[in-house]
């Protein structure tokens, strides 16, 4: 039989074993600083980039999907360690209402766990005891899951000045107040027609939410977008390939697809029925604060084949990239 593990701010949960899910155990860990300061909900400070910047001075939250802007996904707390890690049990688990695959990081945010789930849905559970207090369903028509190549998965969220954000399955980016879970605004961020998905979790930088998207399997042609954090509306976009020579786009990337990127390209690659480039930047983002710039990693060309994509020579930009970007406006670095 397990036996609980004493650790500091446990005591008021009734010394339960720890959850044996890494994602979630490691804030109730630190259950004692802070999570205690409001009740679940009710969280409205004001959030701002030094707090993720800061990220290790409240290491019982995970305020971004990487936990910090560097992505490394590292916890520094240390109370759970290999000379006590076998005696972790279960605290509390919550059934949710699919069988289709699961993906999310969950975030914690003052003593609030959320995380995301198929179909582009949102819970908010109490991190100590389980209880969930909202689920948001942003009702993804069914129809749309023959475009995502792997499953109706969803990566996670972002949180930023009381609001959690969540990209849909079919390319939607949608704010959800993060005490009541009702909807704040939504965002159609690619063209629904096309085979265009969106799995992967947004970041926030500078009151900016980046969203990129899926579907180079199917022939697109990926971008990433930010939008206002506020309002919903379009800040800038940046498009990971070129278009049709001699078409701008009156984006961001206008100018260094035109001067650098077409060059590397020949052939049709731009007609749609010929591979559309691909290139789409469906999760991989970090940013620098030290040197204000947000990296990319694209992902791979559409066709796979070079013989159809683009036939002559050259390096096909920025499929399979990393870019760097000034956060507030796209311009490439």
């Amino acid at each position: 039989m397990q036996r609980p593990i004493a650790i500091p701010g446990v005591a008021a949960a009734g010394m339960l074993p720890f959850l044996a899910s890494a994602a979630l155990y490691l804030f109730l860990v630190g259950e004692s600083k802070s999570a205690r300061a409001a009740a679940p909900g009710t969280t409205t400070g004001i959030f701002t980039d030094q707090r993720i910047v800061e990220a290790n001075t409240e290491p019982q939250n995970w305020l971004t999907t990487g936990r910090t802007y560097g992505e490394a996904r590292f916890s520094p707390l240390t109370e759970i360690n290999d000379s006590n890690a076998g005696l972790l049990g279960l605290v509390w688990f919550y059934d949710l209402d699919t069988r289709r695959g699961q993906e999310s990081t969950p975030l914690v945010v003052d003593g609030v766990l959320y995380t995301t789930s198929a179909w582009s849905k949102i819970q908010a559970f109490d991190a100590v005891t389980g209880e969930l207090l909202w689920q948001f369903d942003p009702k993804v028509p069914g129809a749309h899951a023959v475009k995502a190549c792997c499953d109706v998965v969803n990566r996670g969220a972002a949180y930023w000045n009381g609001k959690i954000y969540v990209g849909s399955i079919d390319g939607r980016l949608i704010a959800v107040d993060a005490m009541s879970g009702k909807q704040v605004w939504s965002t159609q961020t690619t063209d629904p027609r096309k085979n265009y998905t969106i799995t992967g979790a947004p970041r926030v930088v500078k009151g900016r939410i980046i969203i990129g998207n899926g579907g180079a399997e199917y022939g697109v042609r990926g971008y990433v977008s930010a939008y206002d954090a506020e309002t919903g509306k379009l800040a800038w976009r940046f498009y990971i390939v070129p278009g049709k020579p001699g078409v701008k786009d009156g984006a961001a990337s206008d100018k260094i697809l035109e001067t650098l990127a077409s060059k590397t390209w020949s052939g049709n690659w731009w007609n749609e029925a010929g591979g559309g480039g691909g290139g789409t930047a469906w999760d991989s983002m970090a940013y620098d604060p030290d040197l204000d710039l947000l990296y990319i990693g694209t992902g791979n060309s559409a066709y796979w084949n070079k013989k159809y994509r683009s036939p002559g020579d050259g390096d096909n930009l920025f499929v399979s990239s990393i870019l760097a970007l000034r956060p507030e406006t796209g311009e490439y670095v």
